[in-house]
């Protein structure tokens, strides 16, 4: 009976050897380094489950020992991670551990797409139709579709989406963009609006974002916003025309090809500032907040006119024999 109760206490401590030496092993397993030599992405798929994905891995030879995954979910169910759907960027050396982490983390593959100021609605929505990964849930639909989608029903669209760099992950869709776009633009508008100064020609925000659009088309120095809108400030006080170019650009829309003509000078378009008096009836771009800012807090002064001297800035005038100089000098010289 002895030599029985001897056998079995080896036979034990043998069999617990070999658990602890199997559990060790299959440890290690988990914690090796996974079987790629260089930076991938991976797509854990939409609704797919933990063991579809191991062996999805395993066959794209991501891992190699796919049973030390698949065991996992027997013997640790708890420490599954929820797997989110989208890209993520494997890289070389990290563990299986380290994976699954991962692939249950919000660490998803991001795209930058940048929105500058001064672009128009159209020019963004080429953007975005452009855009790699995304999905295209407004492509070939017209702006009034859109803005409903949005709803924005009846509003026109340029000037109501904020310029700047926006990250999306793969399947994300452009709906998406546009709503963050005009959710900040629609917030920055607001603060800025409640910082305005006390005698604009203007009473409403959204006049305060047609201003900042022809601020933001004639100039891209920091230092000139302010003075730009003093200018177009006192022309609205005086009953003067703005006569401001890039009106007359974009009441030309896809017609323009780089030149303003005499006779478009004088084509009558709603937006024409040559033509009609005050401001046009919505915004010509997308502002950005600097201009916005400059459009509720112009630069006190006595100049009325300006023109470009063609390094990015402008000539300021008080008068229009000044201003006549300066377009000799600047313009028709060159």
């Amino acid at each position: 009976m002895r030599r029985v109760l001897i056998f079995l206490l080896v036979l034990a401590m043998v069999a617990a050897a070999a658990l602890f030496g199997g559990y060790r092993y299959w440890q290690s397993r988990l914690a090796a380094p996974i079987a790629i030599s260089e930076t991938m992405l991976y797509e854990v798929p939409r609704g797919a489950g933990y063991h579809r994905v191991v062996g999805d891995l395993a066959a794209q030879g991501v891992i190699e020992d796919d049973w030390a995954f698949r065991a996992l979910a027997r013997l640790e169910p708890e420490s599954l991670p929820r797997l989110r759907p989208g890209e993520f960027r494997l890289e070389p050396g990290m563990s299986g551990r380290e994976l699954l982490e991962l692939l249950g983390s919000d660490r998803l593959v991001s795209y930058p797409l940048t929105i500058p100021e001064g672009w128009t609605f159209r020019q963004m929505r080429a953007a975005l139709d452009a855009a790699p990964k995304l999905e295209h849930r407004t492509e070939g639909l017209d702006a009034e579709e859109v803005m409903a989608l949005l709803d924005r029903e009846g509003t026109h669209p340029e000037g109501w989406f904020f310029p700047d760099t926006y990250l999306y992950h793969k399947g994300a869709s452009d709906l998406e963009i546009l709503e963050q776009a005009l959710s900040r633009m629609e917030e920055t508008l607001e603060e800025v609006w409640a910082q305005r100064a006390d005698d604009l020609p203007f009473e409403t925000p959204y006049e305060a974002l047609i201003m900042a659009s022809l601020i933001e088309r004639e100039t891209g120095a920091p230092e000139e916003r302010r003075e730009i809108a003093g200018v177009f400030k006192r022309r609205l006080e005086r009953g003067m025309r703005l006569q401001t170019d890039p009106t007359v650009i974009y009441g030309m829309g896809e017609r323009y090809e780089g030149n303003i003509t005499r006779a478009d000078l004088r084509e009558a378009t709603p937006y024409n500032t040559y033509v009609i008096a005050g401001m046009p009836p919505t915004p010509i771009a997308l502002p950005g907040r600097a201009s916005l800012e400059a459009a509720v807090d112009p630069l006190p002064g006595e100049t009325l006119y300006f023109v470009s001297k063609g390094d990015g800035t402008h000539h300021f005038s008080r008068t229009l024999r000044e201003h006549n100089n300066a377009v000799n000098r600047y313009i028709r010289n060159r």
